[in-house]
């Protein structure tokens, strides 16, 4: 047995031995009564279905480095120098979260989701272990970065987050396992082919989804104000149909400019003269959920997370309007289609008004780079339309023909949809055909850190906590204010301001911002405080207070005062 022991297997299982004890130890002096028995015996039982995977996966590795050492003994000191105690501890604990531990419960990923608030407790998952982590995030300083994750996998903050990659830790989620993680079934063959949604692209794992099919998903929002430029992978989705499928060679665009026509490939786009903006794209529904507070509306239910900012590059449409000779008309319209299709194969279709389209301020463009890269499948690659400072449901994704029209697209999403109603209008009384389809957006502003129901610390000797947001304005109003307040409007602090030094009129890009706010003495001892934003634009726009006074039934044009409660260390 001494090969065994001298290889990394080997020195695995003795590890094994040693933290297999301690952990049993930990475990049931945090747990109590008739669980503290039953894990221990469970974990203790060389019988139990984990320690038989456990040590089934010791010995293979053993066997098969064993005879590998006695046919290779020169690189058996390598192997030893090359780990360390600590990746082996580390990797043994992390074997612990992709056991299955059969004396806990299952549970199917949607329960799991249904528990990401301090209210209906906050359980994480990591590889097969379901953890309820409630008590930790309520007692201890950073909690605000593990609710990031509330109701999902922590597996790929901590790919960002490192330094959580320690026994230490991994132990001490361990102590809070409550359950399983159930796998998710893979569709069979039959069941993929010839379904719209085979072909869907993969999606980064930290993106949450608000729906699957069609895909809808925003970041966590604390991680959202951290950069100016928000990563692609990162950006929101907001998809109405499946994702097309289009080739490069094969894409052509067509444009009807009155009584002119032309099509265009993506060579062709890409040959005109290119432009670059910076524009935030935000959904329409953006910050729905908490209008939903007030009273149920209809709708994805969207946190902060529905917007994005990036650097968009391409060809003006202007230009390519001019190419036609289309003029100047207040009364026209431009209408875009894209290449995803609602089962009666009728394309998903907005517009704008025709001035917009024509105005070089305007900075309308047919967009195939998003922050100096190609566009992604999800962000409308090869080519999407980009308006800036309009809401996003006119940006058509997988743009295939633009005409230039007497009247508005006639599609579902222009003339049914994406409209703003009275507080007092419900659905017995709407009628689409009485509102204006929005265009720009109103001026907005979110908390992005610190998160609701997170542990705040002051971090100096006179009392400031640190907070950090995002705020934006349609129409490419410039924003030039964001206040503050941890005390329900009595005093305003001003925040400083991250943007682009450009002229006003054409500030599409959104704004970050900063803030120090001052925490009484009364105010740390009461424990809660709640922290309001409000952003100004250079129109002299400003947030409305309560979300009570612009209800409507869509759950659109959600720009109320952010408000965010958190506890003060």
């Amino acid at each position: 047995m001494r090969w065994l022991r001298r290889s990394w297997a080997g020195l695995l299982y003795q590890r094994h031995q040693q933290h297999h004890r301690r952990f049993l130890l930990t475990t049931n002096r945090e747990s109590d009564g008739e669980r503290e028995q039953q894990q221990h015996y469970k974990w203790s039982s060389p019988g139990s279905r984990a320690e038989q995977v456990l040590y089934a996966g010791f010995w293979a590795g053993g066997l098969t480095l064993g005879f590998y050492w006695l046919t290779n003994r020169n690189h058996n000191v390598l192997l030893e120098e090359q780990v360390s105690d600590e990746e082996e501890q580390e990797a043994l604990a992390r074997l612990w979260h992709m056991t299955l531990r059969e004396e806990l419960p299952t549970y199917k990923n949607d329960v799991v989701e249904q528990h990401n608030c301090p209210e209906k407790g906050i359980w994480v998952t990591y590889g097969l272990g379901v953890y309820d982590v409630t008590d930790f995030v309520e007692n201890h300083p950073g909690g605000d970065k593990i609710l990031m994750a509330a109701g999902s996998a922590i597996d790929p903050f901590w790919a960002i987050y490192q330094q959580h990659n320690t026994l230490e830790v991994l132990e001490l989620l361990e102590g809070f396992r409550i359950g399983n993680l159930e796998g998710e079934l893979v569709p069979s063959v039959d069941d993929e082919l010839g379904s719209p949604w085979s072909q869907e692209p993969q999606r980064h794992a930290l993106l949450k989804p608000a729906s699957k099919r069609p895909f809808n998903a925003e970041p966590p929002i604390g991680l959202l104000a951290e950069q100016f430029y928000t990563p692609n992978d990162l950006f929101y989705v907001r998809n109405h149909l499946p994702v097309p499928v289009i080739s490069p060679e094969d894409y052509e665009l067509e444009i009807e400019g009155g009584e002119k026509k032309k099509t265009l490939s993506l060579e062709g786009i890409k040959d005109l003269p290119k432009y670059s903006v910076t524009a935030a794209i935000m959904c329409g529904g953006n910050r729905r959920s908490e209008m939903t507070k007030v009273k149920a509306v209809k709708g994805l239910s969207w946190g902060a997370g529905a917007v994005g900012n990036a650097k968009w590059s391409g060809a003006r449409l202007c230009d390519v309007l001019k190419q036609l000779g289309v003029q100047p008309d207040e009364t026209k319209h431009v209408i875009f289609e894209g290449a995803d299709l609602d089962p009666t194969s009728h394309p998903y279709g907005a517009s704008i008004p025709l001035a917009k389209a024509l105005d070089p301020r305007g900075d309308v463009i047919l967009a195939y780079e998003m922050n100096d890269e190609p566009l992604s499948r999800d962000h409308g690659y090869p080519i999407r339309v980009i308006v800036p400072g309009t809401v996003g449901a006119r940006n058509v994704k997988w743009l295939t023909r633009i005409v230039v029209a007497d009247r508005e697209s006639d599609s579902h999403w222009q003339q049914n949809d994406y409209k703003g109603f009275s507080p007092s209008t419900d659905w017995d009384t709407v009628d689409f055909s009485k509102s204006d389809a929005i265009q720009a957006m109103p001026v907005t502003s979110a908390i992005c850190t610190p998160q609701p129901g997170s542990r705040v610390k002051i971090d100096d000797d006179e009392g400031h906590i640190a907070v950090r947001g995002y705020a934006w304005s349609g129409g490419g109003r410039k924003i030039v204010r964001v206040d503050l307040s941890n005390d329900e409007g009595l005093s305003w602090h001003v925040a400083e301001l991250e943007q682009e030094d450009i002229p006003d009129g054409r500030h599409y890009g959104w704004s970050l911002w900063t803030a120090r706010l001052p925490v009484s003495e009364a105010q740390r001892k009461a424990g809660d405080v709640e922290i309001w934003a409000k952003a100004v634009d250079s129109a002299y726009n400003v947030q409305p207070e309560k979300f009570e006074h612009i209800w409507n039934l869509r759950g659109v044009l959600a720009n109320a005062y952010h408000k965010v409660k958190v506890k003060i260390v």
